[in-house]
């Protein structure tokens, strides 16, 4: 008996509810997939009236143990309760706000791409609108426990940013690492913050067995690391992000992007990206790998 009540102690202790809030075009909608994708039980413009309910029906939920709903202008003048409802929430549940924003030419931009109206309305400018946004926002925005601007973003690096954040399984490293690939003939991949040539390995794509298989495959594997060139390659490499990593952490970075280019992206930087994650977690570091022009 004494084991389960400490188990239940602890499911209820791991209760949490995070609003996401924000400007129009600052990147709700992505930042809501991002929480669904880490297990947050997600919902989107639930009436501001509601939210204490849906609080107290999370913390009663044998099944949601985190949550995340979005809450933005569409509330119209109800959001000047906003700060009194959410001390009624954190009664019930530790709730976090998140409030994105963004520069008023990166909304433009951004609204201008997608060609959809500000949801302030159509009898006004885009500027006009978002102005009148901040402030209708500024109740929120003044009792938000984040405050994140989206303005260099890519969806990319929201979705970092927030699992930097919110990720439980997060160390206490905070960094997630993306060790990609790609082919230097569609060019450099615009994210990456440290890029590595390694076209200088011998090129499997010129023996006539590996032409059709990717750098993932063992021959293929086998091929490219018994070079010695590779082998040194690689203790040099790690050796390096191994002093880099902490310097990047300690100035509060969250997501660092190594890119490994050769010709096509489908053998050389592959395997190398492959084995630059092995290596770095083993170091324990989140790391993760993406491979752009690998085929499918």
């Amino acid at each position: 008996m004494r084991g389960k009540k400490t188990q239940k102690t602890s499911r209820a202790g791991s209760k949490e509810l995070v609003i996401l809030t924000g400007l129009s075009g600052s990147g709700k909608l992505s930042a809501l997939k991002t929480f669904e994708d880490l297990g947050f039980y997600s919902v989107d413009n639930l009436p501001l009236e509601l939210v204490p309910r849906f609080a107290d029906l999370v913390r009663q939920s044998a099944e949601i143990e985190r949550a995340a709903l979005v809450v933005d202008v569409r509330e119209g003048m109800k959001l000047d309760e906003f700060p009194t409802i959410l001390k009624k929430v954190r009664r019930v549940l530790p709730t976090r706000v998140l409030y994105l924003e963004a520069s008023d030419d990166a909304l433009i931009r951004r609204f201008s791409e997608t060609r959809r109206p500000h949801p302030m309305g159509r009898s006004d400018t885009v500027v006009q609108s978002i102005r009148a946004e901040r402030k209708r926002l500024d109740p929120i925005r003044n009792v938000a426990d984040i405050v994140l601007d989206t303005t260099k973003f890519t969806v990319h690096d929201l979705r970092a940013h927030i699992g930097a954040q919110f990720e439980r399984e997060a160390n206490d490293r905070n960094l997630t690492i993306s060790s990609n690939s790609f082919g230097f003939k569609n060019g450099v991949p615009s994210e990456a913050d440290l890029v590595f040539d390694v076209r200088f390995l011998p090129n499997p794509h010129f023996v006539p067995e590996f032409r059709k298989l990717t750098g993932k495959h063992p021959q293929v594997a086998k091929y490219v690391r018994d070079f010695p060139q590779t082998a040194e390659f690689l203790e040099r490499a790690t050796e390096m992000l191994k002093f880099l990593l902490p310097h990047y952490i300690k100035e509060g970075k969250s997501y660092l992007t190594i890119a490994f280019g050769c010709t096509g992206g489908q053998h050389r930087s592959v395997f190398i990206a492959e084995e630059m994650k092995k290596r770095l977690s083993a170091a324990g570091y989140r790391v993760k790998t993406q491979h752009r022009d690998m085929p499918r």
